[in-house]
């Protein structure tokens, strides 16, 4: 609905290797000049804010796009992983009790329920999945 079948027409047969996000800010430029010349733009004022704010949205959409262009190499992920997991392993140790007024021998590690730590690491790796 925001297309005529012939601006459909032309949008679907222009070739391009990446996506087409820029074609209708072009047909706005190229429209919006047009209004100005046949007077439904009274102000050039007029006309250049809403060039400046198409613009600026182009700009959003072009950063956007080079977000999706460039994806996260895999090695990030697996390091992430490891950390999170190394964490873990280390809080899960790190945080025990250990009461060296009751002369264990060798200071053997309390086993408990670390509630906290794996309520952490459950978060830690849900965002990791996520």
């Amino acid at each position: 609905g925001f297309m005529t079948r012939y601006e459909r027409k032309l949008f679907d047969d222009l070739k391009s290797p990446h996506l087409k996000y820029w074609v209708p800010f072009v047909w706005f430029g190229n429209l919006a000049t047009k209004a100005r010349k046949e007077g439904r733009i009274r102000d050039s004022v007029d006309l250049q804010t809403l060039m400046n704010e198409m613009n600026k949205y182009r700009s959003w959409c072009s950063l956007l796009f080079g977000y999706d262009w460039v994806g996260i190499p895999l090695v990030y992920t697996q390091v992430v992983t490891l950390a999170v997991y190394t964490f873990f392993f280390a809080c899960l140790i790190g945080r025990q009790f250990l009461d060296t007024d009751q002369g264990y021998q060798g200071h053997d590690l309390d086993i408990y329920i670390p509630i906290f730590t794996l309520l952490q690491f459950f978060f830690y790796a849900g965002w990791l999945k996520v």
